[in-house]
Parts: structure tokens; sequence; C-alpha cells
């Protein structure tokens, strides 16, 4: 659910699926309860919601609900991915921290995948102290090859009292705690420009044939409907991932994040030949394919919201974070407004991502460190700034800065443990994570050729087995 993709896919639990038919379709009725539950909470942010309704940002009123050791003298090391606004608002976070406990933490600016990044650290002898890893299969790597230390007891004590299994349970390995997942995100949105959605006469679309129409509407308008933000690849598995949860099922997505079917099932060729009628459509993409291909996330966010009633493109299928990419100028819940990613089949998508801060250098103050971020103290900070989502029940949902950020939280924290995650996150690096290779490399191809459905399939599959080994 980069941006980092920290994703929320309806998701059952992180265990082996052995659960009878009968517990499956309970699972699935669960999961449709959470689909319209979102989808109910963002229909209520209607044209009457001023973006008010939570604070204005201000982080010096934070609570204290966690007990945190004295740690003068001591420096601390955190490394995550994040850049710009995010990591800023993170920094705020850690400074919190520094003055409950007197320690000094320095934030380490990580490249993608982060996992081989902390590879050349600890080969050098120094890794930092906490890497905030966006996927379970990094946490899995960090673990297998001994670099990760399971959390201490305090930390674990936070995670029972805030967060619901699910979220405790996919920061396992082998049923042993190692990550405290910080940060979630939902992945399964869509952000639109009012204006032109007004000034095309068009409506926020319930279904995938919806969808089509709705674009078709804002395209004889004169504005182009998609921006996608397809330089970073990640930005297209959330894009499969939604189609192929909604289309296939909830099954079939946690066997193919398994690679217990292969890619070329006859439920991918389905999935990619729906996002074929959007992607096979470059008058409907901003710049087309190739400038598509040129553009970032945060760029594929921006030019939705400027350029005033004629932007480069109308929508952008991005998750709750793209906030921080939304213009000041922009209120969000009356010109920027979000609605839930359409329904391919029978229930629309709920899939959801997130970072987990794993302890590289146990010790003292890193457990310290974990503790604080498990603790609603923590993400109720970066939650009063926006563009962010925690996974902590406990955090108000009062400290999110507008309506539709409530909302967004609300539905989360709502649907308890009936998530997915992520499937590239799920998947190895090699495959599902690393930028120019795998899964992200192969959809970029495909955005640029999308007739090329069976020759896709067939590349999907191969660096797949690769990586699984099976």
């Amino acid at each position: 659910m980069r941006m980092t993709s920290s994703t929320i896919r309806t998701r059952w639990s992180p265990k082996p699926d052995t659960a009878t038919p009968q517990h499956r379709r309970a699972a699935k009725a669960a999961a449709a309860v959470a689909a319209g539950a979102l989808a109910l909470s963002l229909s209520a942010c209607g044209s009457s919601d001023d973006g008010s309704g939570g604070s204005t940002g201000d982080t010096d009123d934070t609570s204290n609900n966690v007990t945190l050791p004295k740690l003068d003298g001591t420096s601390l090391e955190v490394a995550a991915v994040w850049s710009g606004t995010e990591q800023a608002n993170f920094k705020k976070v850690l400074q919190e921290f520094e003055k409950r406990t007197g320690a000094k933490v320095t934030f380490v600016p990580a490249q993608d995948p982060i996992i081989n990044f902390i590879g050349s650290k600890v080969a050098g002898g120094q890794p930092p102290d906490i890497a905030m890893l966006p996927q379970p299969g990094a946490i899995k790597q960090a673990v297998d090859k001994g670099w990760a230390k399971p959390l201490g007891s305090e930390a674990l004590k936070e995670l029972g009292e805030n967060y619901s299994q699910g979220w405790q349970d996919i920061g396992k390995v082998s049923g042993k705690p190692y990550g405290v997942y910080y940060k979630a995100a939902n992945k399964s949105l869509i952000w639109y420009n009012n204006q032109v959605f007004e000034n095309a006469g068009a409506s926020e679309p319930e279904t995938w044939p919806d969808l089509l129409n709705t674009a078709q509407t804002v395209f004889d308008s004169g504005v182009t409907p998609f921006s996608i933000g397809g330089a970073e690849g990640w930005t297209l598995t959330d894009w499969f991932e939604n189609v192929y949860l909604s289309q296939a099922g909830p099954e079939k997505y946690d066997q193919l994040a398994k690679h217990e079917i292969k890619w070329t099932d006859p439920s991918v060729k389905d999935a990619l030949t729906t996002l074929a009628q959007v992607w096979g459509k470059p008058d409907w993409i901003a710049g087309g394919a190739s400038g598509a291909l040129q553009t970032d996330f945060p760029a594929s966010v921006t030019q939705v919201f400027t350029g005033g009633d004629q932007p480069k493109a109308a929508m952008v299928a991005a998750g709750d974070f793209a906030q921080v990419n939304i213009p000041s100028s922009m209120k969000i819940g009356t010109d920027a407004k979000v609605f839930p990613f359409p329904a391919v089949g029978d229930n629309g998508p709920v899939v959801s991502g997130g970072d987990a801060a794993v302890i590289l250098q146990d010790s003292k103050g890193s457990q310290a460190l974990a503790t604080w971020l498990a603790s609603p103290d923590a993400a109720s900070i970066q939650a009063k700034l926006g563009g962010y989502l925690s996974p902590n029940k406990n955090v108000p949902n009062s400290d999110y800065p507008n309506a539709v950020q409530q909302k967004i939280a609300k539905a989360l924290i709502d649907a308890g443990d009936d998530f997915r995650f992520d499937m590239s996150d799920q998947a190895p690096q090699a495959f599902g994570g690393t930028p120019g290779k795998g899964e992200w490399k192969i959809l970029q191809d495909f955005l640029k050729n999308p007739k090329d459905i069976a020759g896709t399939q067939a590349k999907l599959e191969a660096e797949a087995a690769a990586a699984y080994g099976n």
C-alpha cells in the first residue's frame, strides 16, 4: 500500500486455508457486508460535506495512553521508503517519541525494494534499529534471513489492546509476532474531480459497466476520464487486484496470492480482459499508455485536481493516502470526492495494505519505539495530519481531519478481520514488489499492449513460478 503500496482487499485470516465450505461462505458474506458498509460510508460524503468535521491538524494536544521508558543518550534509526509529506508527517510522530523518552531518532530514507536496502545495511554491519516493511513477504524474508527480532512484551500488550486479531496475525511469521502494522491503506477507492463530473452530468458508478458509462460521459464532455501513475508498477497491481477480487471472488484471490492456481488460469484471463476495457482505450488515459508510464503516483493524483474545470483527467484509482497529493485549494468532500471501486462481480472489492514496524536491532530503545508505534497516541498524531489511515482501533475517529477520511477509517475498523491484504504484497519480493521486474513490469507492458492477454498470462506465470519455487 506503496505510496507505499500499502492496500484494502477484503481478506480473511493470513493462516493457511483450512476453512470448511460453510466457513468460507460465512466469510464471503462478511466481506460483502464490509464492502457494503464502505460503499454506504462513502456515499454519505455528499455535496453537503464541507470536508471539516475533524481536527485542523494540530498535533500539540496528544493523549498519554502508553508507558515508555526514559532513554536519554539513546540513538535510534528508522528506515522507510516514505518521502515528501508522508515522511514529514511521520517525523512528527518520531519527534513526540523523542520528547517523551529523551531518545534521538533519525529517519533513514530507503529505496524500493526496501528489503534489498536493508540487506545492504546488514551486510555493512549497520542495519537500522527498525524498518517499516510494506509487505508480509518482506517480513518473512527478514525473519528467514535472521534479520528481524521478535516483539517484546510491552509491544505485544499494545497490539493486543489496540488491534484486531487479523492485523496482529498478518505481522506474524510461523506464529511469532514480528510486525506492528502502524499504517494501513484502503486501495479500493476512485477519487474524482467533482466539477468535471457536474459539468459532464456524470454520476458515481456502482458497477463496472456503470464505470465505463461514466468514463464515456466524461470523455464526451471533453475531459480525459482516467489518470494512471503507470511509472510505478504497484499502481497497476492495485487495478488488477480490485478487478480480480470482485470478479473471481475471495477464494480464488487467496489461491492466486499463494500461487496455488496458475496465472494462466481462466480467472486471470477474465480479469485482464476486463482491465483492457479501460487500458485498451488510450484516449481514456491521460497521455495515453506512454504518458501513463511516465507518470508517477503523486503526479497521477495532482493532475486530476489541477487545471480548473479542464484538468488532464477526471478520475484516479488510488488509496486513501492520495489525499496528501490533492492540492489544498481543493476541499476534500466538496471539490475532491471519492467512491468505492465499482463491483465487477457480485460484490465490490475491499483491499488493504499496510506498513509494519519490524525490529532489526533488539534493544530497550527499539522495543520502546515499536511499543510507541503500536499505541493510539502515535497513530493519532499522524491521523490529524491527513493522508494516513491506521488499523489501530483505539484511534479516535474524530482525529481524522475531514469527514471523508473519518468514514474511510471507520469502515476499516468496522471491517474487523474481514479484509483481503494486497496480493502483490503477499508475493515474494522478486515477483510482487520490485521495480522493473516481475508483476510490476509485466503489467506495465500489458498497459502498453492490452491485446496480448495470453502472452501476459504466460509471462506472469513464468515469473511467479520462479519466485514462489513451485
